[in-house]
């Protein structure tokens, strides 16, 4: 059985604007994620799974219980950490865990063992006493995962987590977030391409508001294998070696391009093929939707 099963479901929202459009997917227990450009949808689909919005039509269920009419249910045993997440900046640490911990019904008895442990499961106990103000970029992202994980849920859902930080503490968020999905259900959604690639197994690629690929992430970049190369172009030849590729990169070294890309290397002189990653077939796909600007984004 799926923890979370979407049927058929369409956001529409005032003015006609179509967020999600005839979405299908089930999700089961584990790191799910849940990729796509800026604009794709993916934020009103966590807003409807963690029963924040209503779907236009269509269905939606998180361990078995409807969006709709199960909110509650839903909301006991779900964890949401939103794009923009916001804390008391006066409170310390400890102290805005144990407010949250209030909110998610945590006992009073239980309530400082819990907050103690969440914070040393995502790696902040050693600053509890610190104010929200003084926490770093991703310290502050991970006192959100530890909001979220304070009461014990069942699914968590996580929007956009790493946008903003650097790449150290990119890595650390992604490690955390996969060691978290061992026992529950995570769904991570993000544009960030190598938040995929470093993390889930199973995900799916949102494109205006449908879902254009579900699978892993292996066999979304196995489309771009003996696809994939690069090349040496002078500035003066780029524009016309480069016509008709997904283009992934262009270095430049010594005065000469060095073009990464995917297609077809004929006419491309000296041309290597090498070895895909996600990033090169996401960009690929992306340019055959018609969606390359928001693939590079």
């Amino acid at each position: 059985m799926s923890s979370i099963d979407i049927r058929e479901m369409a956001v529409v929202y005032r003015g006609g604007t179509r967020a999600l459009d005839g979405v299908d997917l089930s999700i089961g227990t584990g790191l799910f994620g849940l990729l796509g450009p800026n604009g794709a949808g993916k934020t009103t689909m966590m807003k409807v799974l963690a029963t924040l919005l209503s779907p236009t039509s269509g269905s939606a269920s998180v361990l078995g219980h409807d969006v709709v009419t199960e909110r509650a249910a839903i909301r006991a045993q779900l964890g949401f950490l939103p794009q923009e997440f916001g804390a008391y900046r006066i409170l310390r640490a400890g102290e805005f865990l144990d407010y949250m911990a209030r909110l998610a019904g945590v006992p009073s008895a239980e309530r400082a063992r819990r907050v103690a442990e969440t914070l040393e499961q995502v790696g902040l106990d050693k600053v509890r006493d610190r104010k929200v103000k003084k926490l770093s970029g991703g310290m502050l992202r991970r006192l959100g995962v530890a909001q979220a994980l304070v009461g014990r849920p069942q699914v968590l859902i996580v929007d956009e987590p790493t946008v903003g930080l650097d790449p150290e503490e990119r890595a650390r968020f992604r490690s955390l977030i996969a060691e978290l999905a061992s026992d529950r259900v995570i769904l991570l959604s993000t544009h960030i391409v190598s938040d995929i690639a470093g993390s889930c197994s199973d995900m799916a690629l949102l494109v205006k508001g449908r879902v254009a690929y579900r699978g892993s992430p292996t066999q979304l970049t196995q489309r771009a294998r003996d696809k994939t190369f690069e090349f040496d172009a002078l500035p003066s030849e780029l524009e016309q070696l480069t016509e008709g590729l997904a283009v992934i990169s262009t270095v430049e070294r010594d005065g000469v391009m060095r073009v990464r890309a995917v297609g077809d290397p004929a006419g491309r002189p000296g041309a290597q093929p090498v070895e895909p990653t996600l990033e090169d077939a996401y960009v690929a796909f992306m340019e055959s939707q018609g969606a390359s600007e928001e693939a590079r984004a």
